[in-house]
């Protein structure tokens, strides 16, 4: 696969690089650590993210105004080390505590909670909330078991919506959390994507095959089949999330479809067609959707539907305004 890239080692750090150049009135790179945090000082609670480069833009592309304040940033699917996440939290806290918002993988639970205890050590209150949004990766009786993939945006989006009204750490968390727990995705992956640094392929699918709940490092999903219609391929995938809540008639939801790399809009539309249809037919109401790739695998084909069951609370948050350089909401 070819690459617009230099030095394959050096994609991260070329990446931020980037970033801050077309960035840099509104963000800074925290010194020695691939790690960037926001210019503006606000007397609230601070939101740190982060995780494996590669899922662009995923982590980095969601710190701004109403959002996170700031991201620790690892190597090509890989995690930040704890020190990366120490001196992210350092430059990004406010003064009431950080909350990190974390998605389910080894590497980055530990290594957070890691960064999270050196940052207690200077004083600092933490939090964690993890999203365990990827229904296929594990039972429900094991949901703590689950990855973290693009359901993590909606988490992000409320979570810095409540630092934002200066509620206190343990508020911003519950709400978080909260969000969290109502958020359930399923994802289809149709070809691999590759690694940078190393021109390898994430995994190997046969011409006419698909696989159900691929994870966005190439881990394996639950079945392979053969390449199904849209409105086939959609209503597979929902039965998996829609039963798993479960959600049920009178409920209201956000959709979220997010392509992993290579998915074009016109797909996203016709996707949304059926789910549209699937939801109506359940007595479900849809009160927003949100269609691009929000969470992918550099070039991977494929992707994952996302949907957070909303309370008045949720909306509320939800509803906040919203700005980053790959994320923008009106308030509503």
């Amino acid at each position: 696969m070819k690459k617009i890239i230099n030095n394959p080692e050096c994609v991260v750090e070329e990446m931020i690089e980037g970033f801050i150049a077309a960035y840099g009135d509104e963000y800074s790179k925290v010194e020695g650590v691939n790690g960037i945090v926001r210019s503006a000082r606000e007397d609230k609670v601070s939101i740190v993210i982060g995780g494996g480069s590669g899922h662009e833009p995923l982590f980095l592309g969601y710190v701004g105004k109403g959002m996170a304040d700031g991201v620790a940033i690892g190597n090509v699917f890989a995690a930040p080390p704890p020190q990366t996440v120490y001196e992210v939290s350092k430059a990004a806290h406010n003064g009431k505590g950080i909350l990190y918002i974390i998605v389910n993988y080894a590497g980055d639970v530990l290594n957070f909670e890691m960064g999270a205890e050196m940052a207690e050590m200077e004083g600092i209150a933490t939090s964690t909330v993890r999203v365990c949004d990827d229904v296929i990766s594990a039972p429900a009786d094991q949901k703590d078991e689950r990855r973290g993939i693009a359901g993590a945006g909606f988490v992000y989006k409320i979570a810095g919506a409540a630092a934002m009204e200066g509620l206190p750490l343990d508020e911003v968390a519950r709400i978080a959390q909260k969000a969290a727990d109502n958020v359930r995705s399923v994802g289809v992956a149709l070809t691999p994507g590759t690694i940078p640094n190393t021109g390898r392929i994430t995994f190997e699918l046969g011409e006419d095959e698909i696989e159900f709940g691929m994870g966005i490092h190439g881990e394996p999903g639950v079945r392979r089949t053969r390449l199904l219609p849209a409105d086939e391929l959609v209503s597979q995938m929902m039965d998996y999330v829609l039963d798993d809540l479960p959600f049920r008639q009178g409920d209201e939801v956000c959709v979220l479809i997010n392509g992993l790399g290579s998915t074009t809009y016109m797909e996203f539309m016709i996707a949304n067609r059926q789910i549209s249809k699937i939801l109506r037919e359940r007595g479900i109401r849809v009160y927003d959707t949100q269609m691009g790739s929000f969470c992918t695998t550099q070039e991977m084909g494929g992707m994952s539907i996302s949907l957070l069951k909303l309370d008045e609370e949720l909306k509320k948050y939800y509803n906040m305004p919203a700005a980053t350089p790959f994320y923008t909401r009106a308030g509503r």
